[in-house]
């Protein structure tokens, strides 16, 4: 079973028109999908927490994780555990000074990675997924948007869709 795990970010919830988007994607493409509600949860770290009892309990082999914002941040963490088929992040809360994002150094066990950030991103600096695509040699893509990337869901995507593709077609 190839499972995609979805994480929402901080002012999201498990049903935002992102995760939907990416949600079809996945499954056109063959993966079973879950998002994860986190609304209950009052900082990055129980985020963390929730998503690896998650994956722990479930014992899942070919894991995809996706994550936008504080998202992003709980699957990149998640990412330094366990050898994942797949991280895709949007706008991922990376390097922050918040006190709440406790982890800085990331060191993902995934060779299929891609970032979509918003040039104009107001929260959550693009220099910051540079900086990680560098370090990870990620696909990054820079798009004419914000932190919500409203202006952006067909890229989205289509971007997604290819990624998706791309990590099927590699022997795992």
């Amino acid at each position: 079973m190839k499972l995609a795990i979805f994480s929402h970010g901080k002012e999201s919830g498990p049903n935002g028109n992102k995760i939907k988007i990416l949600r079809r994607v996945a499954e056109e493409n063959g993966f079973e999908t879950i998002t994860l509600d986190y609304t209950k949860c009052n900082n990055a770290t129980e985020r963390v927490i929730l998503l690896e009892e998650y994956i722990q309990e479930k014992g899942i082999d070919s894991l995809l994780l996706v994550g936008s914002s504080m998202g992003g941040y709980v699957s990149t963490v998640l990412s330094n555990n366990y050898n994942l088929i797949g991280l895709f992040l949007l706008c991922p809360a990376l390097y922050m000074t918040n006190k709440e994002y406790t982890i800085k150094n990331y060191h993902p066990i995934c060779e299929n990675i891609e970032i979509i950030h918003g040039w104009n991103d107001e929260i959550v600096p693009f220099a910051n997924s540079i900086k990680f695509g560098e370090q990870t040699k990620a696909v990054v893509n820079l798009v004419d948007d914000d932190h919500r990337l409203k202006k952006s869901y067909s890229f989205i995507e289509k971007r997604f869709d290819y990624f998706l593709k791309n990590v099927n077609s590699r022997k795992q």
